[in-house]
């Protein structure tokens, strides 16, 4: 217990104003009406410029177009794809329609796609043709092979039951699926009234984001954000970075995130600030060149992506003095990082912020006037409108300095898991408090410090990982017996996957098989870096699993023969 005299970990954030009441499709339209002629977005590997006026009119005709197509308030709209113009049109035309958009990360395999539609009951999909190693279409048609003999909007497959239809982003995608070119040209079966009808109708408080993170028993949940949740969120992080309609914001980071579409395309719009998408994925000097080339004032990233471009031969060769802020997220900043991001690219207000899929993303944020100790040491104070404390493992609030898993109450706060209310009722305790697994630290001054995690979540180059979930994956395969993961430190990704697996007696396995198996199966981010062979684990006496064990003996390794 801490000292009668100690200060518990908890702090309100201050209240500068009120909060959006509004849907987002209603704050859109504000924006478009204020700042029509001002650009609003680029996309540079597209070659694409749209001005408010223009943006606004493209989400007016594909808002009406999904209304033709029968979807109705609550229905869910997946997207899957890379950044895009696209993306954001069907952000935004979701969001005035009320169609839930549930975003499906772009490395998603044939598997983790499976399940993201049947558990959320999509009844559309947009998808992209191929991204990377990713062939989209031939993963669709794997999982409903009726699509191709399906007029679009009529499918009836059991692979996903409740999908009616796909629009592909490709110019032409095989039988089956219905070209976005073509989509918008269905808006004219409804009529600008009929939609604001629709718009009129929503309410802030209503369900329009499902984002699937990766969960501890072994499935991803399906976090479920309101209109108010990801609105206010984003302005609020607009607001710390003293956005305005002057400011251009390069992110690289991807969309599907809510560093992307929350902190990103939300904070802009609730500014009038002009976003940039470098390219489809992230590219070290795609995104120096839009940096320089636009103008930048502002440059999104996880740290990984920071110290690849400050290793590219690019920076050299570009004048990044634009810039001055930025949001560093996803993992902490080693402090030599964060001091040539701020010397070296101009980025003297660039923020630390801290949050979770759940949160809308963000909790706690640095401020433009941290000094760089705290920049680096710290993921900030709480932010506007929310309220943080730190608790033990009895739900006690601990005193500033001590070590307690970091809660927040709030605006921000998920609706819940989606179909999920045992997942909530874990996550969300009975005074709207969101445990979030960190454990952290307060000061006196109100910055919290992670030191740790419960239940041993991996944050590899800013993804969520939990062992869990590979762990249950490998387990599918028929010569493993058991099988342990674990994170080790990485300088490039900050950490790295190492699993430990027991072969079943008589069972012959290697690494570069057990790859092989999940190549394609689950998301490349999860597939571990090392696989390790053993006979046994390290184990207390009562029979449980030392992880701590397996991280320091595989780290060493590592350090000693460059394998774990």
């Amino acid at each position: 217990m801490p000292p009668s005299n100690s200060q518990p970990s908890y702090t309100k954030g201050p209240e500068p104003g009120p909060l959006f009441e509004i849907p987002i499709g209603d704050a859109f339209d504000a924006t478009v009406s204020r700042h029509g002629d001002r650009e609003a977005l680029v996309v540079r590997h597209q070659g694409l410029r749209y001005s408010w006026a223009e943006l606004g009119a493209e989400v007016e005709r594909h808002a009406r177009a999904l209304m033709a197509l029968g979807l109705t308030a609550g229905d869910r709209v997946g997207i899957w794809s890379p950044n895009c113009a696209e993306w954001c049109i069907a952000q935004f035309a979701t969001a005035k329609i009320g169609a839930i958009l549930v975003n499906i990360n772009p490395a998603y395999r044939l598997e983790d796609l499976r399940y993201a539609l049947n558990q959320s009951g999509c009844q559309w999909l947009i998808c992209a043709d191929t991204f990377k190693t990713s062939d989209y279409h031939r993963m669709v048609l794997d999982l409903v092979p009726s699509l191709a003999g399906t007029e679009p909007g009529r499918l009836d497959d059991p692979g996903a039951p409740e999908l009616r239809g796909v629009i592909s982003l490709a110019d032409q995608p095989p039988a089956g699926f219905l070209p976005w070119r073509q989509l918008a040209d269905h808006g004219a079966r409804v009529s600008e009234q009929t939609l604001r009808q629709r718009q009129g109708g929503l309410d802030a408080n209503d369900p329009i984001n499902i984002q699937y993170t990766s969960g501890t028993t072994g499935f991803p949940k399906g976090a479920t954000l309101s209109h108010r949740n990801i609105l206010n969120n984003g302005h609020l992080v607009g607001e710390s970075l003293g956005l305005n309609e002057r400011d251009r914001l390069v992110i690289p980071v991807p969309l599907y995130h809510c560093f992307g579409m929350v902190m990103g395309n939300l904070a802009c719009v609730t500014h009038g600030t002009t976003m940039i998408y470098p390219d489809a994925g992230f590219d070290p000097e795609t995104t120096l060149r839009a940096v320089a080339e636009e103008k930048a004032t502002a440059l999104y990233g996880v740290p990984t992506m920071f110290i690849a471009e400050l290793a590219s031969p690019v920076r050299q060769e570009v004048d990044l003095s634009s810039l001055r802020t930025g949001i560093m997220a996803g993992a902490t900043c080693p402090v030599e990082v964060m001091r040539k991001v701020i010397d070296e690219m101009h980025m003297s207000e660039v923020q630390i912020a801290y949050g979770m899929t759940e949160t809308s993303p963000v909790s706690l944020q640095t401020g433009a006037d941290d000094e760089l100790e705290r920049r680096v040491s710290t993921v900030g104070r709480t932010q506007p409108h929310l309220e943080t404390k730190l608790v033990d493992e009895h739900g006690a609030t601990v005193g500033r300095g001590e070590i307690g898993e970091l809660c927040t109450r709030g605006y921000s706060v998920m609706l819940g898991y989606w179909n999920n209310p045992q997942g909530t009722a874990e996550a969300i305790d009975g005074q709207g408090w969101m445990h979030t697994g960190d454990l952290a630290q307060m000061d006196e001054q109100g910055y919290v410090r992670i030191v740790g995690r419960a239940k041993d979540l991996i944050i590899r180059g800013g993804e969520n990982v939990y062992p869990r979930e590979i762990e249950e994956f490998l387990y599918t395969h028929e010569a493993v017996e058991e099988v342990q993961v674990i994170g080790v430190a990485d300088e490039r990704y900050g950490e790295e996957i190492v699993a430990w697996v027991k072969a079943r007696p008589g069972a012959e396995v290697d690494g570069a098989v057990l790859r092989a198996f999940c190549q394609d199966r689950i998301a490349h981010f999860k597939v571990p870096r090392w696989f390790r062979l053993v006979d046994d684990f390290p184990m207390t006496v009562t029979g449980k699993i030392q992880k701590f064990r397996m991280r320091e003996i595989s780290e060493r390794n590592l350090k000693e023969h460059g394998h774990a």
